[in-house]
């Protein structure tokens, strides 16, 4: 159990002139779409500033990721709790996934948007999903499973593949819990590390609304909104069943947790509006994670199930899988039974695991999806790249809050979370910066106070 750890009442800190994060980024967020709407050619030129802001934080999810796991994992010390959260976050994400895919089949049956385009798909130009469906030729079962180990322990570091990273991760802190003693100054070396890694992220974060704001600009500059038209409700019904999802099934889960969904979602509004203007959920991964620690999750749980979840707990991918399949279907008139459909969700259920690391995840593993099935056609994917970028904003959303709620479900199955120390803190209170990252007291736990990094505001 965590140390139970009373949050100050107040903050002690300077306050930015600009006002708080999630404000700054918010107004970016709405002069992006201004610029992109009376400026769209210099609007476009501004997406550098997206790129790198995602490209900032990017670079620390490697590290992040490798120490945050090896860390958890040590800390436990015990083998079969580590295999005992593994598979209770791989049970959860499995049906919270499927529940997802479910969602989007049954509102793209009953909203019909793509019925009555009557497209042919020969008439479709498919070199412009080229790249996406070069991709997805790779993303069988044996090519999944053989993707997951690198080449070599750097590659998996160059390249970003969070699967690999886990892979060696794990099998690392598994290694290190076999002399834990010994082990013990390299697992704090660890635990410094991450902590001036997460520095570097709170930095990084201070760049959020230029990032925000190139991304929204670039976004709207590119697409417009006028050629929004055609697709719109389908882009508009992929929002709507996402926000069902959100309120609806984790408002569920959040309830039944013991926790309000409502404040959560208030406490992660930074990372929330950060992933809507950059369309990228990477770009608060270790925010997340650390907001998680602040909040009352034991470090080892948040290191081993948040990482995870980015694999294999993408709600929002989910439902943009099942609603773009069927909706091509609809838009090609491509007549699928209940059977056919009942299929591909079976078939969704398998390759929506396999798109990790892979850049346009879920465009891809659509066309992966596509090119299984044989009977829709997989030049349909030309249909929704138009509005790729907004249909991402909102699976990317989705897919954070999913994982922040998931991180903290699992700890509590664990009793592994403070709940007095989350309350305070969703209630408004601010974590007391010399104790914000609570950490049971396992062999690998230093005997001196473990001193939290700062928060992100």
């Amino acid at each position: 159990m965590p140390a139970k750890v009373v949050p100050t009442a107040a903050p002690a800190r300077r306050r930015s002139l600009l006002g708080p994060l999630w404000l700054q980024v918010l107004v970016a967020i709405v002069l992006g779409v201004l610029a992109g709407v009376f400026f769209p050619h210099q609007a476009v030129s501004l997406k550098p500033l997206g790129d790198g802001f995602v490209r900032l934080i990017r670079m620390t999810l490697a590290p992040i990721i490798f120490a945050s796991v090896v860390i958890g994992i040590a800390k436990m010390g015990d083998l079969k709790e580590v295999g005992r959260v593994g598979a209770k976050a791989l049970v959860y994400f499995e049906v919270v996934s499927s529940v997802s895919l479910l969602m989007g089949l049954i509102a793209i049956n009953l909203l019909h948007p793509g019925r009555g385009m009557n497209i042919d798909p020969a008439t479709l130009d498919v070199q412009a999903i080229a790249s996406y469906t070069a991709s997805a030729q790779h993303l069988t079962l044996v090519g999944f499973l053989l993707n997951i180990i690198p080449s070599s322990i750097g590659d998996a570091f160059v390249s970003g593949n969070i699967l690999q990273i886990i892979l060696f991760s794990v099998l690392f802190g598994l290694a290190l819990s076999q002399f834990r003693d010994a082990a013990r100054p390299l697992v704090n070396m660890l635990d410094l590390f991450l902590r001036g890694m997460f520095g570097i992220v709170r930095f990084v974060m201070r760049l959020a609304p230029i990032g925000a704001f190139g991304g929204m600009a670039y976004t709207i500059g590119q697409y417009g909104l006028r050629s929004l038209k055609p697709l719109a409700l389908f882009t508009a019904e992929v929002w709507i069943v996402s926000i069902l999802f959100v309120v609806v099934v984790l408002g569920v889960i959040a309830r039944a947790a013991g926790f309000s969904l409502f404040k959560l979602l208030r406490y992660f509004r930074e990372e929330i509006l950060i992933t809507f203007g950059t369309s990228s959920s990477e770009a608060v991964m270790a925010p997340l994670m650390l907001k998680l620690e602040q909040l009352g999750c034991e470090q080892s749980i948040v290191g081993m199930v948040m990482p995870a979840g980015y694999t294999f707990n993408a709600g929002g991918t989910a439902i943009y899988l099942s609603m773009g399949a069927i909706f091509i279907a609809q838009a090609t008139n491509t007549n699928l039974s209940l059977a056919d459909q009942i299929v591909v969700l079976l078939v969704l259920m398998l390759t929506s695991k396999g798109s990790a690391g892979v850049a346009g995840a879920g465009f891809v593993t659509l066309a992966a999806t596509l090119a299984t099935m044989h009977q829709i056609p997989a030049a349909g994917l030309v249909l929704l790249l138009g509005v790729e970028q907004f249909t991402n904003a909102a699976r990317a959303v989705t897919n954070i809050i999913g994982n922040g709620v998931a991180t903290i479900v699992i700890a509590k199955w664990e009793r592994a979370f403070d709940g007095q120390r989350a309350t305070l803190i969703l209630n408004g209170a601010s974590p007391n910066p010399e104790t914000a990252r609570p950490s049971a007291p396992q062999s690998f736990a230093s005997a001196e106070p473990n001193a939290s990094p700062p928060a992100v505001e």
